[in-house]
Parts: C-alpha cells; sequence; structure tokens
C-alpha cells in the first residue's frame, strides 16, 4: 500500500538476529539488532524527530510555517530535515565541523539551512567532544533568538523519549517475540535509552538496561573523564545530568574504545551484512561482552542506530 508521505515510512523497521557473531564468538545467547538505518533518513533520530515535531504541532508551541533550528551530529538533522519539509517548516540545523561531512551534505541535499560551529581549539576533526557541542549550543540557541525560532531541544523534549516508548519498545518486544532479558545503547541525549527501557518495563519490570559510553569519557558511570576525543559520533559528550536518564534505573555501565567500535562496526558489516556506522559498532560490542558475562545465555536488543553511508569520509572503513 502506498504511503501518503515519507514521513509515513518513519518507524517500523526490521530486526535481525546476530547469529552468526555470536557463534564465531563461541557465546551463549542471542542479539537482536534494530535496524534503524533502514529509516528515511538513515538513522535511529527520525523517529525522536518526528515525535517532537508532532508534540510541539499538537501543544502549540510550533506555529504554522515557524523556523524550526536544533542542534544535531546530523541525524537528528537529517531527520528533522525530512519532517520540516513535508509539513511545512524551514529548519535550520547546527552542527559541528567535527562531525563527517557526508552529514551536512545531505541534510542541506533535504533543504536544510546549515550552519556549521568551528571546533574548539585543539579538538580533532571527526571526534565531536562536550566542549565543542557547547560551541554548537551557543550558537543554536543564538540563532533561534534572531529568528523567533522554535528550538526541537533534543536534549530536554519529551518527544525525544516518548518517540522511542511508543514506537521502538513495543517493536522490539514483538520482534523478539516477547523475550528479551536486556537492552544495551550508546547513549548521546538518553533518549532511545530512557524511552526503550520505560517501554520494555511496562512489559517485562525485569529487563535489564545497559548504558554504553567511550572510554575515557564515561562519567554516566560516575568515572572521571580522561580523554574526551573518540570517534564514536552522535554521543559521548561527557554530559552527566542527561534528563531523560532521571529516575531510569541502570543495570550497568560499559566502557567501549573507539577502536573496539570501529573494528565491531567493520566486523558486523563482513559478518552480518549490516552497514551501520561507529555507535553501531559500540552497541555490538556492549552486547558481545555481556554475552561473555552477566548476561550470558540471555536476549539482548541493539539499535543499529545510522548508516555507514555517513562515515565514508572517516577512518571507520579507511
Amino acid at each position: 500500500m502506498a504511503l501518503n508521505s515519507i514521513v509515513e515510512a518513519i518507524g517500523g523497521t526490521p530486526a535481525i538476529w546476530l547469529d552468526r557473531m555470536v557463534a564465531a564468538r563461541g557465546l551463549r545467547g542471542r542479539i537482536l539488532a534494530k535496524l534503524d538505518y533502514l529509516n528515511p533518513g538513515f538513522s535511529k533520530k527520525d523517529r525522536a524527530a518526528l515525535g517532537i515535531i508532532s508534540a510541539a504541532e499538537a501543544d502549540g508551541s510550533l506555529r504554522p510555517g515557524q523556523t524550526v533550528v536544533e542542534l544535531t551530529s546530523g541525524n537528528m538533522g537529517t531527520g528533522l530535515a525530512i519532517v520540516c519539509a513535508i509539513r511545512g517548516y524551514p529548519f535550520v540545523a547546527v552542527m559541528s565541523r567535527g562531525n563527517s561531512p557526508e552529514r551536512a551534505r545531505m541534510m542541506a541535499a533535504l533543504g536544510a539551512e546549515v550552519v556549521l560551529v568551528d571546533q574548539e581549539s585543539g579538538s580533532l576533526p571527526g571526534q565531536v567532544s562536550g566542549a565543542d557541542l557547547a560551541l554548537v549550543e551557543e550558537a543554536a540557541r543564538r540563532i533561534t533568538k534572531e529568528r523567533g525560532a522554535f528550538r526541537a531541544d533534543q536534549f530536554h523534549h519529551s518527544g525525544n523519549a516518548l518517540s522511542h516508548a511508543q514506537t521502538t519498545a513495543p517493536e522490539l518486544w514483538a520482534d523478539a517475540n516477547g523475550e528479551l532479558t536486556a537492552f544495551v545503547d550508546f547513549v548521546g541525549s538518553g533518549g532511545t535509552f530512557g524511552g526503550v527501557m520505560e517501554g520494555l518495563r511496562r512489559f517485562n519490570s525485569d529487563v535489564r538496561g545497559y548504558v554504553v559510553e567511550p572510554e575515557g569519557a564515561a562519567v554516566l558511570a560516575g568515572l572521571d573523564a580522561t580523554s574526551l576525543s573518540h570517534p564514536i559520533q552522535g554521543g559521548g559528550y561527557a554530559m552527566a545530568d542527561l534528563d531523560f536518564l532521571m529516575g531510569v534505573p541502570v543495570d550497568g555501565f560499559i566502557q567501549v574504545s573507539g577502536a573496539e567500535a570501529r573494528e565491531t562496526a567493520r566486523a558486523l558489516a563482513r559478518e552480518e551484512g549490516v552497514f551501520g556506522g561507529f555507535s553501531a559498532g559500540a552497541n555490538v560490542a556492549a552486547a558481545l561482552r555481556l554475552l561473555e558475562g552477566s548476561e550470558a545465555g540471555g536476549t539482548i536488543a541493539v539499535i543499529i542506530c545510522d548508516c555507514g553511508l555517513k562515515y565514508l569520509s572517516t577512518d571507520l572503513w579507511g
């Protein structure tokens, strides 16, 4: 059946079992990978973008034809560019120059105005730190004020986590035939982890949740930030206070290095034919590690957050 617009294609993504990777490593248990890189904008952020815009329309905080502004690593911006194009809102994406240029080009192709913000002195291209993000936040606030715009505010707007509680979580539960024992996620805004865990625990309060952070920037785990530079774009900003994690029980914290995320993403492509990005590699690496230990024999869900095409200019595929 034909859809009325591309927005109706957001969500309902397929999930696959990563049985080949698990068996090749001699592990017990299963990993369910939700292929959210098959959303129209090639990332899980399409869900949050639609959730935020729909909620803002419903409560009247977004006026017809009003400009929408948001900071992004590229994925939320792509989702917002798609939703705003269909719903009739001009969109301004504010992004650090440290993110891969493919993302800026895709947003511009979808009609977004892209504002690129220089990185903090000493920062490395491809490695966006919390300090870099702070500069992007400052620019996003200024542009929002200048243009009388609606700020999508993915780190705080309830539509982010709600979208995952209402769509991603029930889809995962159904995909796994109600047999999930754990969910693991690399955290950016925290919206996916917080929303999915809220949703999954409506089905089974015993489902365990594990937060993934980069080595050297694991402040959510209570560790000191010793190295804020890492290649896992879209998260790991060393922000200790995230709204969407407040009151959400976390059963464990896992640190993944950029090298481990990179190698696991490459293995995911070779062994399972799944062409994901750095965060997908981090999620699968963490799930494999859990099957080696506390979750041996269990069934762990992960999100393939975005597409490897967004990283062709990085060393992920070099």
